[in-house]
């Protein structure tokens, strides 16, 4: 498996994969980390609407659909 971190964009590539950490101090980036994209938190990819459009994720027992730009500034870690 390939240790080298990749966006959350990429997760689809994991399943399974681990937040290192979100990048950015913008007013997106911090809103990411209040939602739970905090370091070492597991995200599990569940579908992506077709034509490059929102990803929906699972963390912290919850579903949240994110736009490909907000997706790009968490680096994830893949599991599996």
């Amino acid at each position: 498996m390939d240790d080298t971190p990749k966006s959350l964009a990429d997760l689809s590539e994991f399943v399974v994969a681990k937040v290192l950490k979100v990048l950015g101090d913008d007013q997106v980036s911090e809103r990411l980390r209040e939602m739970g994209f905090t370091p070492n938190t597991v995200v599990y990819f569940e579908r992506q609407a077709p034509f490059g459009g929102p990803l929906i994720v699972s963390l912290r027992n919850y579903q949240l659909s994110l736009r490909p730009s907000e997706a790009k500034l968490v680096l994830v870690q893949g599991l599996s």
